[in-house]
């Protein structure tokens, strides 16, 4: 890569880490993860900078970037080793008087990774059910139906007080 190529790269990751991690947090629920994603994500870019600088909405095209890879993490070899034999049964959602944003966030880990990506673009990002078809590289009807699935299991997961979107 060119020495002015690196700088724009370097310059521009340096601006949006930030962002890239709090929508890496949103969809995993853990810190470690997101920044592991987060990683993955901007070392991909830097392999495709050449084609990426190029792009309408680079913003949108990296975000693209990290929905896709957080989705698509369950289909990687790594992904599949067990430190235990069986996986513990996940906390159950409590109103232990913490904030709504915690209890939310505990509702959500709980939803299917696609489901959750959805629910994050949509409702997090305010995206259009197009754009996120196109992140996700779906059809808008499959957008629509996990966004619908997503929320009723949300409701399903968090009292009552907490409202959910219709």
């Amino acid at each position: 890569m060119r020495e002015s190529a690196e700088e724009e790269y370097v310059e521009y990751v340096a601006a949006r880490v930030p962002a890239l991690r709090r929508l890496a947090y949103v969809l995993t629920g853990d810190g470690h993860r997101a920044d592991d994603l987060v990683q993955q994500t901007i070392t991909t870019l830097y392999l495709k900078w050449h084609r990426a600088r190029a792009a309408d909405n680079l913003d949108a095209y990296v975000r693209t970037m990290l929905v896709r890879g957080y989705v698509d993490e369950k289909r990687l070899a790594w992904s599949r080793v067990r430190l235990f034999r069986q996986m513990p049964e996940p906390d159950p959602v409590q109103d232990t008087g913490a904030e709504d944003r915690e209890v939310l966030r505990k509702a959500l880990k709980r939803v299917p990774r696609q489901q959750r990506a959805v629910l994050v673009l949509r409702f997090f990002y305010d995206l259009p059910v197009e754009e996120v078809a196109g992140i996700l590289g779906c059809s808008a009807g499959t957008v629509k139906s996990h966004t619908s699935r997503g929320l009723a299991a949300l409701r399903r997961l968090l009292p009552s007080r907490i409202e959910v979107p219709s």
